[in-house]
């Protein structure tokens, strides 16, 4: 997918119940990281009947990378699950909150989410929106496998305000 064809779209996104796993410090370019605390993640949510179709898999990023120190950097991968659910050990449980979200959608190797960033940022520059309070997102839309090949389907969240 050409990085200038993607298409971004303003959305009412609704509030979403999470369970998560928290990481504090670099992460950009760690495949691996993020493979050990999803895995992590599903083996706790699985036997307790939280996975199925309508699960979604998420990274939320809390901090801007480009003013954030990489070691205070704050980045959550998370999986919705029932309102109900509970908090356990290190998996905690939040809610996400709805509100108005340029979204945009990607099919991308896994070396090319930088790219998309970047892509969104430049949307965002020429939309008419600004950022606004909130956490960024990457919803992960496929199980994308391994290899060279992989194509990562993800859709990428920026909480916006009109200008």
């Amino acid at each position: 997918m050409d990085m200038d064809e993607t298409k971004v779209e303003v959305r009412n996104v609704p509030e979403m119940n999470v369970a998560y796993l928290r990481h504090i410090g670099p992460y950009m370019g760690d495949s691996a990281l993020f493979g050990r605390m999803f895995g992590q993640l599903f083996s706790w949510a699985g036997p307790r009947g939280l996975v199925g179709p309508q699960t979604r898999a998420i990274s939320i990023y809390e901090d801007d990378p480009c003013v954030t120190d990489p070691e205070k950097l704050r980045m959550d991968v998370a999986i919705t699950v029932p309102a109900e659910t509970a908090s356990e050990g290190e998996i905690g449980t939040r809610t996400i909150p709805g509100g108005t979200y340029a979204v945009g959608y990607f099919e991308l190797a896994p070396d090319r989410y930088g790219e998309a960033w970047d892509r969104m940022g430049a949307w965002l520059s020429e939309s008419g929106y600004q950022a606004s309070e909130g956490a960024c997102m990457e919803m992960y839309l496929n199980d994308p496998g391994d290899g060279p090949d992989a194509v990562h389907k993800v859709e990428i969240y920026i909480p916006v305000k009109p200008q």
